[in-house]
């Protein structure tokens, strides 16, 4: 005897789809409007960034700030157990006829629009908005190796400057005279003062928040993240002093819409040589100095050689207790997976994959050759 459809044997109730459901799915609609228009308008998507984006990206900074950990890593670590409670809950209360299986799995598809509109009311307009060298009114233009030698060379003196003022460890490392929370404070200043003079930025009081698994994080050489879900500002805190206040100054950005990765590290850079705290300076220096050396060594080794020569000894030092500290993590899994995947999302908005992170380069020479 041939086994009947589920549903036929017994007259079961068939469930219709939630209300929220519903009211997700048109929020969706709109948002796939507004995505398109994006797509099509940069005045657009710069109008909707700066006036309705940005009090989106507030009012999540501010519902999240008072939660001492990391929403969004918490939501991450629970995600295993939240699968399986859907899945127990939906074998108890939807497996009886395959009407309530569609039903249910209509309100689960409507859970990934609210997703998609979250991200697009909040963050996707920043990434078809005009470039940050439009913004800054700076001619942005491919560089040659000379470019980077004569950048890299005023970069290299400023991090000598600021080393005069820094503490440095046995083994080769500086340290951070103070805590993240007064880190952050001095940033926000910093960002304060930025905003006075670049307008694009955002005015905004919040809080980073340290990875609780930053150890786990290391593996997938991710030192930060922004989490436009929970409009928090994440940071590795196992990595280095001297990485810390850059790479939170580049969060904080994306927190304020910058979106694209090589605008985010020049606003850090923008704003943290504003900072009245020398280890900031020195943070900021630094790192724009390693994106710099690392373009220059590919376009040409002896000149690269020579800016590095130039160095302080105690410098130098940081930086060769960082490539040993890297060695641990360098050559793992965990960041092949998490590469390809943040590749694939950033090439998704129309940027250049994660090789925009080192394209601040083509930033830094075209603001110097302003500047001087």
């Amino acid at each position: 005897m041939a086994a009947e459809p589920i549903g036929e044997i017994l007259d079961v109730p068939k469930k219709t789809l939630p209300l929220f459901a519903k009211i997700f799915y048109a929020v969706t609609l709109v948002s796939a409007l507004l995505f398109v228009i994006f797509l099509l308008s940069e005045s657009f998507s710069d109008f909707f960034n700066r006036y309705i984006s940005s009090v989106v990206r507030a009012l999540l900074a501010h519902l999240t700030s008072w939660i001492p950990f990391s929403l969004g890593e918490m939501i991450l670590i629970l995600m295993p157990l939240t699968v399986a409670f859907i899945v127990i809950y939906a074998n108890k209360r939807y497996s009886d006829s395959w009407h309530n299986v569609f039903v249910f799995c209509g309100a689960v598809f409507s859970l990934l629009g609210l997703l998609f509109s979250v991200f697009t009311f909040g963050f996707a307009s920043a990434y078809r908005g005009s470039t940050l060298d439009k913004k800054l009114r700076i001619e942005r233009a491919d560089v040659s190796a000379e470019e980077l030698f004569e950048t890299a060379k005023i970069v290299a003196d400023k991090v000598n400057l600021e080393s005069e003022n820094i503490a440095y460890l046995e083994n080769g490392f500086s340290i951070m005279p103070y805590g993240y929370r007064e880190m952050n404070d001095r940033l926000l200043l910093a960002y304060d003062d930025a905003c006075d003079e670049y307008k694009f930025l955002q005015r905004l009081d919040s809080k980073l928040k340290p990875v609780m698994l930053s150890e786990l994080m290391s593996y997938t050489h991710i030192t930060g993240v922004y989490s436009f879900y929970t409009g928090e500002a994440n940071l590795n805190v196992a990595f280095p002093d001297y990485t810390l206040p850059f790479t939170a100054a580049h969060e904080l950005a994306h927190q304020r819409g910058i979106a694209r990765e090589d605008e985010a590290n020049f606003v850090a850079y923008l704003v943290g040589i504003r900072s009245e705290d020398a280890y900031i300076r020195y943070s900021v220096y630094l790192n724009l100095y390693e994106y710099l050396a690392s373009a220059l060594y590919e376009a040409s080794p002896e000149l690269y050689y020579e800016v590095y020569g130039m160095l302080k000894p105690r410098v130098r030092g940081e930086l060769a207790a960082y490539s040993a500290f890297y060695d641990k993590y360098r050559d793992s899994v965990a960041s092949e997976v998490t590469g390809t995947v943040n590749n694939t999302f950033l090439e998704l908005q129309g940027t250049e994959g994660t090789k925009s992170y080192g394209m601040v380069v083509d930033l830094a020479v075209a603001y110097y050759k302003t500047e001087n």
